[in-house]
């Protein structure tokens, strides 16, 4: 291959407050793909990737697990870093912020930043997210809740230190408006640009003293230096940075060619991130790609409702190269995508064990059957090649586009018009029907090794991707990865050469109902531990003096109620109302109550309780108001099943017409929970 220079590529460090989940494994496998894409195109690549230790968080996770912060850390990257290795990712470095090399080079970052100005001492006060480590104004909280989680945010007032961001923001803004790929897609940008810097940037708090877990300040050790500085300069520490004097290895890949983030953090990598740069002197990166969410249903992973699913327990049902296959193609270039486990098996079924393991399978026995494994080229050609060929030597342009432009879904969707061409080859060329005629006997072998030689060329593409699949493909072909500056010739196959004489089965074909049973047991086991981890986290707090014996009742009280699972401190608990007057049998046969699914809910403008809902009922579709926004969000509701009382009167709310009721049930506390049905259920059916 023709060396095309350097390509230094980076995700988000992981932070180890925790086992990341499938749409944290997601970005690793993504960046891998990429980098293994890039090194088969010519590049000199250098991929860096990581875990985040410091942070407030950290140090509350440790102590919910009766650890020292350090032993947390090692336990959590440890995970991490196995995670990653499964996932057969090929990192050149894996960093941890607690590396030695690392803390050094942060600290005299630092001490740079101050002596030129850029850091002062002041006090803070503003409203902090624990779960985000992260500072928010009034004007920045959505519904008093922190705008990037969701979560609970509370009052902080410390002495700090603040790095002076509106200095260097003109600067920012210019750049980003004069490097168009700087920040990709460009929603991304338009967020940052709208939201952030044209209203004006406030300084940035860089250090704390409200915890210890962190790297000191050299020159005021009451502070530690703020997460995001300390995370953020991992991609140059790294690689050899040094306030000093740097490496080799840092002149020859900064700046970096490609930052890879999840869209949660974009404002932390395409702000603060530059302006650190601006202000020690050194290039920004080429580009920052902030990536989408992968959903799970629609709804976002949280272990508190039990939808969590983790890149082992998809490797144990499906195999690696199947949940990289998955991640990678159902995630749009732009918007969330989404994962299920009977999505999961539709895709493995039709694309992997279809489309491309019986392609596979059936040129290799044909070319067993029929020539005893030899497969070889007699050039008897027909019109009907050319076209294949054209398909199968274009391929490599266009997914060089699509990578081009990071839209890696859209690379994949196109590899694989490669083995569907290959597959309508085979129905229009019919071996099996030239097989019964000895004057075909050349155009037969012409056939299959078109096959065999179309496969070589799409499984090079696909080894990025797909690298245990690929490695077996050519294992089964006794051949090696085509380079990628041959897929554009047809024919390099070596006419004369042996396939395996015993084609393996690349993926098995799966059964649905079998995989979600086994998914239900991966769930439940996940939820139980779940709670146990939560009753020990709450033991060790209280111990700890961290959270009073109240306080952590409340909180189990309130788990148990989000879940769904009632009062888990007490078993026998009931509710007790006030009775209604007794009614006829005859009058309960009034109403009608059926199974809807809910297809589309919005807020009601202006109210405060209040959801929209389009119920599907059987074939009818009916606009239904509920005062439950404060236990369901929008998102939440699509795609449930419920109990709709159909035949009540229509009555207008809000200036909104509702036809029916969704039944509900409310506990002691006035909670409502939405009553389901506990089987699958089609819309419309009779709840009796």
């Amino acid at each position: 291959m023709q060396n095309k220079g350097k390509y230094y590529l980076t995700t988000a460090i992981a932070y180890t407050s925790g086992k990341p989940h499938i749409g944290n494994s997601y970005e690793i496998v993504l960046a891998d793909s990429i980098a293994r894409y890039k090194r088969a195109d010519g590049y000199d690549v250098h991929f860096q990737t990581g875990s985040d230790e410091h942070g407030q968080k950290i140090e509350t996770r440790a102590i919910e697990e009766g650890m020292n912060p350090k032993e947390f850390v090692d336990m959590t990257a440890g995970t991490i870093k196995h995670l990653w290795d499964m996932m057969n990712t090929s990192y050149d470095r894996f960093i941890r912020t607690t590396d030695e090399d690392h803390e050094k080079q942060v600290q005299k970052i630092f001490k740079r930043l101050y002596d030129q100005g850029d850091i002062y001492k002041g006090a803070y006060e503003g409203m902090y997210c624990t779960e985000c480590e992260a500072f928010y104004t009034q004007s920045q909280l959505q519904d008093g809740k922190c705008p990037v989680c969701g979560g609970d945010v509370h009052p902080e007032k410390e002495e700090a230190y603040f790095f002076k961001m509106s200095k260097y923001a003109q600067k920012l803004i210019d750049h980003i408006n004069s490097h168009p790929e700087f920040i990709q897609p460009v929603s991304r940008k338009n967020e940052m640009m709208n939201n952030f810097l044209l209203p004006g940037l406030q300084d940035l708090c860089v250090s704390r003293t409200s915890f210890k877990w962190g790297i000191p300040v050299t020159f005021d050790t009451n502070h530690v230096i703020y997460v995001w500085l300390d995370a953020l300069t991992n991609y140059i520490t790294g690689i050899g940075y040094d306030v000093d004097n740097s490496s080799e290895l840092y002149r020859k890949n900064w700046p970096a060619d490609l930052h890879l983030i999840g869209k949660d953090i974009i404002r932390f990598h395409t702000i603060y991130w530059p302006i650190f740069l601006m202000a020690l002197g050194e290039p920004l990166p080429k580009q920052i790609f902030g990536h989408p969410w992968l959903l799970q249903g629609g709804e976002k992973m949280s272990k508190s409702k039990g939808n969590v699913i983790y890149a082992d327990d998809l490797v144990d049902l499906f195999g690696v190269d199947a949940t990289r296959y998955f991640v990678l193609h159902e995630m749009p270039y732009e918007n969330d995508g989404v994962i299920t486990w009977e999505l999961m098996v539709e895709r493995i079924n039709s694309d992997l064990a279809n489309t491309l393991g019986n392609l596979v399978n059936r040129t290799i026995s044909m070319s067993n059957k029929y020539f005893g494994g030899v497969v070889c080229d007699k050039k008897v050609t027909d019109p009907v090649d050319d076209d294949l060929k054209a398909v199968v030597t274009g391929a490599y342009k266009i997914v060089e586009e699509k990578m081009d432009e990071l839209r890696v879904a859209d690379a994949l969707t196109e590899i694989f018009s490669v083995f569907k061409r290959l597959n309508k080859y085979i129905d229009e060329t019919t071996p099996w029907i030239l097989a019964k005629d000895e004057a075909q006997h050349d155009r037969l072998a012409t056939v299959l090794y078109n096959l065999t030689e179309g496969i070589c060329i799409g499984t090079a593409l696909l080894a990025p991707f797909l690298p245990e699949t690929a490695e077996r493909i050519y294992a089964q072909l006794k051949t090696e990865c085509r380079d990628f500056d041959t897929l554009e010739t047809f024919g390099l196959y070596p006419s004369g050469n042996q396939v395996t004489e015993t084609p393996e089965i690349l993926f098995a074909r799966l059964d649905k109902d079998e995989i979600l049973a086994k998914a239900a047991e991966v769930q439940a086991r996940q939820r139980k531990e779940f709670l146990e981890h939560q009753e020990k986290a709450r033991r060790n707090l209280v111990k700890a003096g961290k959270m009073t014996q109240e306080e952590a009742d409340a909180q189990r009280k309130a788990l148990a109620a989000a879940s769904g699972e009632g009062e888990t401190a007490d078993a026998g608990a009931v509710t007790d109302i006030e009775a209604k007057e007794i009614i006829t049998y005859d009058d309960f046969a009034k109403c009608q109550f059926q199974v809807g699914e809910i297809i589309k809910c919005e807020e009601v403008p202006k109210s405060k309780k209040l959801l929209c809902s389009q119920v599907r009922v059987g074939s009818q579709v009916r606009q239904i108001l509920s005062g439950i926004k404060q236990y369901y969000s929008p998102e939440e509701m699509v795609g449930k099943k419920v109990m709709v009382l159909v035949n009540l009167a229509p009555r207008e709310m809000a200036g909104l017409k509702s036809e029916g009721m969704l039944l509900c049930a409310e506990d002691a506390e006035g909670k409502l929970a939405l009553m389901t049905p506990i089987s699958d259920v089609q819309p419309g059916a009779e709840i009796c």
